[in-house]
């Protein structure tokens, strides 16, 4: 049986004072009704109620246990009401600006969720590797990744932002395998150009003088293509490029140089009270991508 169920016919016959009566309470016959308390009085191992020909009273445990289930009951009564509240509550346009890989990789498809989840709300999605203003811009929400500046905005972090580089077969075979940083001094090292001028591809101190990529671009989509098309190598998101490695298009390379995760983070203003529409997307945006704890 279920046992919150249960608890709930049980608090309808100490209401109202007789199985029957909580029988057409809760829709279910006079034998049921007693069939839902012998289930709890055996869980519990005692009995609840002390029944006679005239009347029927509570044993010491059972009003204690009737006072006990009454509580929990309000409290699911209230997370109930609450999520409808945030549910109905939910609607309107919500504006979302976020960097380029990961909002097609995997933001845009889980919004088909969300959307799901909240029909009367829309949703705008920027996508954009530059810095903008989220406040001056409209924006509700920003996901940000790297090093956050200091702001009056509130940051929630998400799971970091891993990086892989790779290389397609044939052009390994062409120009052979960097096995350490140094080694790509010979190589055709794909820059992407939103990266700061003085980091590009400097994965140690020895990696400082590498010739800027002959095909620079400020899509990652597009540097995978042209890794893929044998060009040259790539350094991107994992997220971006681990299809092509499973596939075969692309293989991993020095992965023991490979910069360390980036942090990433759900950004929105602080100045104001949370409206219905972004608790929801917080709260969606952490439970699908915020930190993983361990349990025990």
């Amino acid at each position: 049986m279920d046992k919150l169920r249960s608890m709930e016919v049980f608090v309808t016959v100490v209401d109202v004072g007789s199985f029957t009566a909580a029988a057409d309470l809760c829709n279910i016959s006079a034998v049921m009704v007693g069939k839902h308390i012998a289930y709890l009085e055996e869980l519990l191992g005692a009995r609840l109620l002390v029944r006679t020909t005239r009347r029927q009273s509570l044993t010491e445990l059972g009003l204690q246990y009737a006072d006990q289930c009454k509580a929990i009951l309000a409290q699911i009564r209230d997370a109930e009401s609450g999520a409808a509240r945030l549910r109905g509550g939910a609607r309107g346009l919500l504006k979302i600006t976020s960097p380029v890989t990961f909002g097609s990789e995997l933001l845009a498809p889980a919004m088909v969720d969300f959307l799901a989840t909240y029909p009367e709300m829309r949703a705008d999605l920027d996508l954009n590797d530059r810095l903008v203003d989220m406040v001056e811009d409209g924006f509700d929400a920003a996901i940000r990744i790297g090093k956050l500046e200091d702001s009056s905005l509130i940051a929630r972090p998400l799971q970091a932002y891993r990086m892989m580089i790779c290389a397609a077969p044939s052009y390994l075979q062409r120009k052979g395998i960097p096995r350490v940083p140094a080694d790509l001094i010979a190589h055709e090292c794909l820059d992407f150009l939103h990266w700061n001028k003085h980091v590009r591809w400097r994965l140690t101190e020895e990696t400082s003088d590498i010739p800027v990529s002959r095909l620079r671009s400020n899509n990652g989509q597009a540097l995978k293509s042209a890794a893929v098309a044998g060009f040259g190598i790539v350094m991107q998101s994992e997220l971006l490029l681990a299809g092509e490695v499973a596939a075969g298009r692309l293989v991993p390379l020095m992965e023991a140089y490979v910069p360390a995760p980036r942090p990433m983070h759900l950004l929105y203003p602080r100045d104001r009270q949370p409206t219905p529409k972004l608790s929801a997307f917080i709260e969606f945006m952490l439970d699908r991508f915020g930190l993983k704890t361990n349990s025990m």
